[in-house]
């Protein structure tokens, strides 16, 4: 671990010791793959990656690589780097069973062990981009990336993080933090998460050769479910936005 920052560290920690749980409870909620974030909105509805047949795909944060199974699926060459080990063992076990070719790889994407240049597409659902930080995590990917190679990835909205009232676990009318300087908050569990303010990211981007494509805001639909928000989460975001979803391009 000693090629790792202490946040990326502690997140992996974290996520050795909740890989099982985390797995029983959303499993079967993302075992389609090709489907976004929290209310899995389906990749033929949203078209954030477009087609990906021939195309050398990075996910970060794979996890059980329901995503990176799939895109294997659309006839992609798809690798998935996790930071757990834990989370890479329920990949393991699936791409064996489904007999997909799917590269797994144990890494941290703030320090991607691959060569410059070498992806079409760079993609996450949540995943990495939540648990790294940006400063880190988007040169990288810079890095492996060829030019006019697509970036996308889901997380929290900066509102979201505003809107977050830690004492009572959810989300109200009112604003509970400071939008300027948003970047880092230690979870009490364990955890390192990441996030910036929108001209931030739109920054960050920029100073590492992208393009601004799209920001998708989230809405859920009526009537979606999730194994991640429950009901007034679910009621919340559908007045506020709670998920994102960039595409960016790299110039």
């Amino acid at each position: 671990m000693s090629d790792l920052t202490d946040h990326a560290r502690r997140n992996r920690e974290f996520w050795d010791r909740q890989s099982d749980w985390y797995h029983e409870q959303n499993a079967d909620f993302i075992a389609e793959g090709r489907a976004w974030g929290l209310w899995q909105i389906p990749e033929d509805e949203l078209d954030v990656l477009g087609d990906v047949a021939g195309k050398d795909v990075l996910e970060l944060g794979c996890g059980a690589a329901e995503w990176s199974r799939a895109l294997a699926r659309r006839g992609a060459r798809v690798t998935g780097l996790d930071n757990s080990e834990a989370r890479l063992a329920h990949a393991r076990r699936a791409v064996d069973e489904e007999g997909v070719a799917v590269t797994l790889l144990h890494a941290s994407a703030e320090s991607i062990p691959l060569a410059d240049g070498s992806f079409d597409v760079v993609m996450a659902d949540w995943g990495a981009p939540t648990f790294a930080d940006p400063y880190l995590f988007v040169p990288e990917v810079a890095r492996v990336m060829r030019s006019v190679g697509l970036f996308a990835f889901s997380g929290a909205t900066a509102l979201a993080w505003v809107g977050w009232d830690e004492p009572t676990d959810g989300w109200d009318r009112r604003l509970h933090r400071d939008y300027f300087g948003m970047h880092r908050w230690d979870d009490p569990d364990g955890a390192v998460e990441f996030n910036l303010p929108t001209g931030e990211w739109i920054r960050v981007f920029r100073a590492n050769g992208f393009e601004i494509e799209d920001l998708i805001e989230v809405q859920p639909p009526e009537g979606a479910t999730s194994t991640y928000r429950d009901e007034a989460a679910t009621a919340w975001a559908r007045r506020w936005p709670m998920e994102q979803i960039w595409k960016v391009r790299k110039r």
